[in-house]
């Protein structure tokens, strides 16, 4: 069973439904040693080789090895900007399906379906394709471009749905479930009728052995009526894909509950949209330095709508992300960069409607909308806004996990942070250090670029195959 339907999910679905990678025999790739190590066995699949082997050496924008090696297979030389052909070919091979199924909130595509889908993706749109169907092709046939070589979150979304139909995976989708609980139980205390359902139904599982534990999952489907039907599924093995979409990360601070105070962009877009909001307004108080901030700012700036923007860090810091963004590639988050230098408070610059306050935090939010923030030598500011937006960032819901998951993360006194502290997997399986048989894949493993979240796919593949031994050579 995999928790979480995004590309993650889509991509092992892909894997275990009998897709199979294969080193296409007359390609040439640009990396030598790596093309020395695929001639070395042509005829096995790159699921039944050794990863660890294969990714020796490779260097790249990921820390996972597979990672690296999954995306160079698929994309040679894409960060020297050359269009190298994938040096795979795939093989449906069906005896080598592993049953499963993928649950999800959404339609497949995840999270994808909950951005606003004008905004603009930050990875150039080739590096959100899927293996074997490349997403500028599937653009091509709706007949469009890419702008500045990237992509809408609408475009991605639907991609992502075309794909889960295209390969005909939809039989192991199910969208709208909510998964409550994951934990392991003996396959003793599991009732006698489930047991024989599952010896029936070809199962894999031998239930004579003593002591064996599976995983329980409970949760909910919501009907079209709008009714909650609970389930309960057992499985061997359990990938947990969720993201970390769920939860935005609050300051907690003072007022922040109040009815004002929101933690998602879709709260401004949905303000400008029944015109609660608008030219004439209080300034909106963006909090944050990341993406997601830039994009509310570049939201209100285009509606003309006056900002106040709020940062920790200083503008030069080399953790910005905007000073790791080549200009060229992103011109308009260089924008708002240029923004947050030229237009703070302490002297006008040449943008209206906007006010910089870098090196602040905010102490509180009051009733009458006044907030109160503080700089880094203790003075203290007001301002009066029209509506508050925290966009620090988000954590994983993991509440169905025992603990919250904190016991399966690389440091097991914190919450699980996919930048901070990520699950701690095996680097070439992505199966639980804590607990065998509990996968991780994506943002929970620390994988945050959808290009990179597919090796960790590849990884687990590999290692669900070997654990059903479904002919290996």
């Amino acid at each position: 069973v995999f928790l979480g339907n995004g590309p993650s999910g889509i991509c092992l679905s892909y894997l275990l439904s009998g897709y199979t990678p294969y080193f296409k025999r007359e390609s040439l790739h640009p990396h030598p040693i790596l093309q020395k190590k695929l001639e070395e066995a042509p005829h096995v699949s790159i699921l039944d080789q050794d990863l660890e082997y294969l990714s020796e050496g490779l260097e790249g924008r990921s820390h996972s090895p597979v990672s690296l090696l999954f995306d160079t297979l698929l994309r040679p030389d894409t960060d020297f900007g050359g269009t190298a052909e994938s040096v795979l070919t795939w093989w449906h091979e069906t005896d080598r399906a592993i049953p499963h199924l993928v649950l999800g909130r959404n339609p497949p595509g995840g999270a994808w379906h909950s951005i606003e889908g004008s905004m603009v993706t930050l990875s150039r749109g080739e590096w959100m394709g899927l293996p074997d169907l490349q997403f500028k092709d599937w653009l091509r046939q709706k007949k469009r471009g890419l702008r500045n070589n990237r992509a809408t979150a609408e475009d991605i979304a639907q991609y992502y749905q075309h794909y889960v139909m295209k390969k005909g995976l939809q039989k192991n989708f199910r969208s709208g479930t909510v998964v409550t609980s994951v934990r392991k139980v003996s396959a003793e205390s599991i009732s006698n009728h489930v047991q024989e359902d599952l010896q029936k139904s070809n199962s894999l599982w031998n239930f004579t052995e003593e002591g064996m534990e599976v995983f329980q999952v409970d949760g909910f489907v919501k009907t079209v009526q709008g009714n909650k039907e609970p389930f309960s599924i057992y499985a061997e093995n359990v990938v947990l894909a969720t993201g970390t979409y769920d939860s935005p990360t609050w300051l907690g601070v003072k007022g922040e509950n109040l009815s004002y105070v929101h933690h998602q962009l879709s709260a401004l877009e949905e303000a400008v949209k029944n015109n609660s909001i608008g030219i004439t307004s209080d300034p909106v108080l963006i909090v944050g330095a990341g993406l997601t901030a830039a994009d509310a700012i570049l939201f209100a700036h285009h509606c003309n709508i006056p900002v106040i923007h709020v940062f920790r860090r200083r503008v030069s810091d080399p953790g910005l992300i905007f000073n790791q963004l080549p200009k060229m590639m992103y011109p308009e988050y260089h924008k708002v960069h240029q923004m947050m230098k030229e237009q703070s408070a302490a002297y006008a610059g040449p943008y209206e409607c906007y006010v910089s306050l870098p090196e602040h935090h905010v102490l509180s939010f009051g009733k009458d909308k006044k907030c109160i923030f503080q700089d880094k030598n203790g003075y203290q500011k007001a301002y009066k806004v029209s509506m508050a937006l925290v966009l620090t960032g988000s954590n994983p819901n993991l509440s169905f996990l025992p603990n919250n998951g904190i016991d399966l993360a690389m440091d097991s006194d914190q919450p699980v942070n996919p930048k901070r502290n990520p699950i701690d997997v095996d680097p070439f399986t992505y199966e639980c250090t804590q607990e065998k048989g509990l996968y991780a894949l994506g943002p929970l493993a620390g994988d945050n670029f959808v290009r990179f979240v597919q090796g960790g796919a590849l990884a687990a593949a590999s290692s669900l195959l070997k654990k059903a031994n479904k002919n290996p050579p």
